[in-house]
């Protein structure tokens, strides 16, 4: 784990019915497995393309990796939409309208003893121009469309984050979005 975990970030624990039942320490979540909340960013521009980022190596999990716009977890007294915003103005260095899509669970241990169970929070947007990245949270960034992502993880699928394949895989139709925006 190159990058510490911020042991002052409280994080939503879930319980049934996707409720926040309480909050705990972000270390103590990823060490013992607990249900919690988290946000994706996906940022598409005016040609259907996915503004990607590559993990940077400082990450305690998923380091180096490529995955969607953005991604965090709300921390105590933040909404949703708020931690999306957030987490896309803090890594990618500019700010759209968000709208949420769909959630979905997921669980995975990573080799160092992480463990992501999250209650995934999808949102999508819209922006044309290039991201000014943060290199402390983002090693690199591309535009990539959605079939050659597919593509390339089907043909590479070390090189992306898991909750990304998840998303690919599985999400695919509710990730689609209506680029009347555009029009």
């Amino acid at each position: 784990m190159n990058e510490k975990i911020n042991d002052n970030d409280f994080i939503p624990l879930i319980g049934n019915n996707s409720k926040i039942i309480g909050f705990e320490k972000k270390q103590k979540i990823h060490t013992d497995g607990l249900l919690h909340s988290a946000v994706s960013v996906f940022i598409f521009n005016n040609k259907n393309y996915l503004m990607m980022q590559k993990r940077s190596y400082n990450k305690y999990h998923s380091s180096l990796l490529w995955t969607n716009t953005s991604c965090s977890h709300p921390k105590k007294n933040e909404s949703l939409l708020m931690a999306a915003h957030r987490c896309l103005i803090v890594e990618m260095g500019f700010d759209c309208l968000l709208k949420e899509k769909f959630c979905f669970s997921y669980y995975e241990s990573f080799k160092n003893g992480i463990i992501e169970n999250e209650l995934d929070h999808v949102f999508v947007g819209y922006y044309d121009k290039n991201p000014i990245i943060n290199s402390k949270e983002v090693e690199n960034w591309k535009w990539m469309s959605l079939d050659k992502l597919i593509s390339n993880i089907n043909f590479y699928p070390n090189l992306y984050t898991i909750w990304l394949k998840i998303i690919m895989k599985n999400y695919l139709n509710k990730l689609l979005y209506d680029n009347s925006h555009y029009k």
